[in-house]
């Protein structure tokens, strides 16, 4: 339990961290490293840390059963690493909108499903162990669907491809190693 909490007060603070250095680094692409099919790494310097992250192929939103067209910032589905090995391997979502409270979002992946804890516009695993398996998944998959509900109530599905998953994962990782 303390180490669920642990990565969830971790996870908290990287949120703030993406927030802020994630979105405005990939939106000027000066930062972008490296292109592995649907996935792009990029580099960031203060704090230094690199992730492989992709946009979906598709998204579907509906209320009350309905397709609905809503607006939505970014959709991304990221995964973090530091030098430090602090949160190293750290998958994160955004939805583009705020979630709604106390809501999870189901990741599925092939046969496999996870859920992942909400707070704001922001979404991930509930420990690190969780965030492996995940990667895992990812690796051997390829398609990830993340389906959330809005703050409004409108229930979100987003298709992301995993071609080149792999490839940019381990280009982080290995730009981010010690």
């Amino acid at each position: 339990m303390a180490s669920k909490f642990a990565h969830a007060i971790g996870s908290l603070c990287l949120a703030g961290i993406i927030a802020t250095t994630a979105n405005a680094q990939q939106a000027q692409s000066t930062n972008r490293v490296a292109a592995n099919v649907d996935w792009s790494v990029f580099q960031g310097n203060e704090p230094t840390e690199c992730w492989g992250v992709s946009a979906p192929k598709e998204s579907v939103n509906t209320r009350d059963g309905r397709v609905v067209a809503v607006r939505r910032s970014q959709i991304q589905l990221f995964v973090f690493y530091r030098p430090d090995g602090a949160e190293s391997g750290q998958l994160t979502f955004t939805g583009g909108y705020p979630f709604a409270p106390g809501s999870t979002v189901n990741m599925k992946i092939g046969e496999s499903e996870f859920e992942l804890f909400t707070e704001g516009e922001w979404a991930w695993p509930a420990t690190a162990a969780d965030d492996t398996k995940i990667i895992t998944a990812m690796k051997r998959g390829s398609q990830a669907v993340l389906t959330a509900r809005s703050a409004r109530g409108t229930q979100t599905q987003d298709s992301f491809s995993l071609l080149g998953f792999t490839a940019a994962v381990e280009d982080a990782d290995k730009r981010c190693a010690k």
